[in-house]
């Protein structure tokens, strides 16, 4: 039973130092555990995301032999309220996106890449009308 009200998401990293300066320095996640090269986590509002290395726990590979590893499609997601001013200010401080912004009916969205290439989802939902 979850009682304090934060919800935590693990993702596999590549590079524990690197993820760790991306969410802080990019993000405006708060740095909150730094067990490098293993292991560190970084919360922002109700959000603890725990970031795993090849050497964590979390990292060893499972009875059938598969290895945990970073990437795939599910990700975080944060609204933002200029999704091209935030575009732009990633990419000036050298982030990734896996795709250019895309509109639909329920706003804007844009996927950006963390250093191990998991997934952050930006949002700028539609305006009402």
């Amino acid at each position: 039973m979850l009682t304090d009200g934060i919800v935590s998401v693990r993702y596999m990293v590549t590079d524990v130092e690197a993820s760790l300066a991306f969410y802080t320095d990019l993000l405006g996640f708060e740095p909150l555990t730094n067990a490098a090269p293993a292991f560190a986590d970084v919360r922002r509002g109700n959000l603890r995301l725990l970031l795993a290395g090849p050497e964590s726990s979390a990292g060893r590979p499972m009875p059938d032999g598969a290895k945990p590893g970073p990437g795939g499609w599910n990700r975080i997601h944060f609204v933002v309220d200029d999704i091209d001013a935030e575009v732009a200010r990633l990419r000036a401080a050298g982030a990734e996106f896996r795709n250019d912004i895309v509109e639909g009916p329920g706003g804007k969205q844009v996927l950006l890449l963390d250093p191990s290439g998991n997934v952050v989802e930006l949002f700028q939902p539609a305006a009402a009308h």
